[in-house]
């Protein structure tokens, strides 16, 4: 026969869960950083090489009045530009990244905050630890969410 659980060993096992919950999030996300800074070296190196070939192709092709290098060149910086954008997208990523791995510095994290949606901004973190009558740990949580 299986004993019901306290309020207190309820309250210890949920506590326990958060902390290993915050634990691997961390973990992940230092993981998640340490990649999206190597991509982003490559990248950067990748911009500039493309992007320079595609104007070093654009100019030959102006020279030379060649309709098939021009081309050329401007799809290496339409190539150029997108690589850009994956560089910028990556930084932003990398900054949500970051602002988690502060707030479990800080004790603040509930859980992984959006990474690339920005209308969604916290008012207030969730403390699951108090609660209005103390009683209930999960009162102070939305339920709409």
């Amino acid at each position: 026969m299986i004993t019901p659980k306290t309020n207190d060993e309820t309250a210890l096992e949920i506590s326990s869960i958060m902390q290993q919950n915050k634990l691997s999030d961390l973990k992940r996300f230092l993981q998640q950083r340490q990649c999206l800074n190597a991509t982003n070296t490559v990248l950067v190196y990748l911009f500039h090489l493309v992007q320079s070939s595609g104007i070093l192709l654009s100019s030959y092709a102006a020279g030379t009045n060649n309709a098939k290098w021009a081309w050329i060149g401007i799809t290496l910086n339409i190539a150029a530009t997108l690589i850009h954008s994956y560089e910028k997208t990556n930084n932003s990523i990398l900054g949500k990244l970051m602002v988690d791995v502060n707030q479990i510095q800080d004790g603040t994290y509930v859980d992984e905050g959006v990474v690339i949606d920005t209308k969604y901004q916290p008012q207030q973190p969730i403390d699951l630890h108090k609660s209005k009558d103390n009683s209930k740990p999960f009162d102070s949580i939305d339920q709409n969410m």
